[in-house]
């Protein structure tokens, strides 16, 4: 009985030491150096001042994230990683990543921001370019409450923010969305005279609403379609822009951080941004243009600013609505397109009759090279309307 206790003992000790053994630890600075193989495709380097492994827990200590084109680093302080374990391709997967919290104080301002965390974290063995194994990837990014506040008033809040990934099929591509929460912004405070009267007459004192987005990226073509970035605000109106163009590939990528890297390294500046300047030209003419549009939803702002912009002139809103019927033929004239004119004033008399809802589209028949879309604007940018299929609507 006592010989079998004593084997049970020996290998169960056995056992702990095996699991505690060197072998089987997480190396910490790997996972750094793979983190920052990683960054390197988005013009990005993470550094600290020390690296310790505990478990399945890795934390970086006094961290700090560069990125390209600027020259001081973003201080993270203190940034957790739970949940670390090796992929079995040289590679890592992240449970959590926690940030700490931001307290900030600057000029009687302090910004604060809580809860701050990355995850679903998978860290690249080998960085593959052209495939999505050349990027660092979450499955989701949220932060707690923000809240800012001046001269011991809160002015600006956020009950929270986050933001979604998902591998297309076949690692084709990305789809994201995001939701920024309960914006809340005082603006009683305002100093100016005339914004702050402005705001009175409008009955405009706080904002209330959220900030969404959504859309997708296609790896191989380049395509990256936001398809929906909105800023909804109670009593105010919703605004939303969408847009979508091909060309954005993990190559123009990297070629825009090389760029930028030459730009960074150049001492002279004025030829720096020179250089920059024609680099970035060079690379937007890779882009092709699909479509894109911009859309208001009235909740009530537009009448108050007509009946404000009429307490102005001396008239009442709907005589300034007249007044607006008619100048914006005239302005539009100048444009010297006359399809376009024709749209836009048949959309503003719809609209100024009945607030609801005004909509610019363009939507070619066939996606535009930037390069044409330029050269039109140069030698005839009244044929722009026609190039990118624009149309102007109201209350549909």
């Amino acid at each position: 009985m006592m010989r079998t206790s004593h084997f049970r003992a020996l290998l169960a000790g056995a056992a702990l030491a095996t699991l505690a053994s060197p072998a089987f630890a997480l190396d910490g600075a790997d996972l750094l150096a793979k983190l920052n193989a990683t960054y390197a495709t988005s013009g990005v380097s993470i550094s600290s001042s020390n690296v310790t492994a505990d478990g399945s827990t890795v934390t970086l200590e006094g961290a700090e994230l560069k990125a390209t084109g600027n020259e001081t680093p973003i201080k993270l302080g203190t940034v957790t990683m739970d949940g670390v374990e090796e992929d079995g391709d040289g590679g890592y997967k992240i449970e959590t990543v926690s940030f700490e919290d931001v307290n900030v104080t600057e000029d009687g301002t302090i910004v604060t921001a809580k809860d701050i965390a990355l995850s679903g974290v998978s860290v690249p063995g080998k960085v593959v370019p052209g495939t999505l194994e050349s990027l660092l990837m979450y499955e989701s990014a949220t932060a707690g409450p923000v809240s800012v506040t001046a001269k011991g008033k809160e002015v600006f809040s956020m009950s929270g923010m986050e933001a979604n990934i998902t591998r297309m099929d076949d690692d084709a591509g990305l789809e994201f969305d995001a939701t920024m929460s309960d914006l809340k912004a005082d603006l009683t405070g305002v100093e100016d005279a005339k914004t702050k009267d402005a705001l009175d007459k409008l009955g405009i004192h706080s904002l209330d609403g959220k900030v969404s987005m959504s859309g997708s990226w296609e790896l191989a073509s380049g395509k990256l379609a936001v398809d929906e970035y909105a800023f909804d605000f109670k009593d105010v109106g919703r605004l939303n822009i969408t847009l979508a163009f091909s060309g954005y590939t993990l190559d123009f990528l990297k070629n825009m951080q090389e760029a930028l890297k030459t730009a960074e390294s150049n001492p002279n500046k004025d030829e720096a941004n020179a250089a920059m300047g024609m680099a970035m030209m060079g690379l937007v003419q890779q882009l092709t243009f699909n479509s894109a549009s911009i859309s208001f939803d009235d909740a009530s702002i537009t009448k108050k600013l007509l009946d404000y912009a009429g307490s102005e002139q001396g008239v009442t809103g709907d005589q300034m609505a007249q007044s607006l019927k008619g100048l914006v033929p005239i302005m539009i004239a100048q444009l010297n397109m006359p399809d376009l004119q024709n749209q836009i004033s048949a959309a503003v008399n719809t609209y100024l009759d009945d607030p609801k809802s005004l909509k610019i589209s363009a939507e070619p028949k066939e996606p535009v090279p930037f390069p044409m879309i330029m050269g039109a604007a140069m030698g005839a940018p009244q044929t722009i309307p026609q190039v990118l299929g624009v149309t102007v609507t109201a209350n549909e």
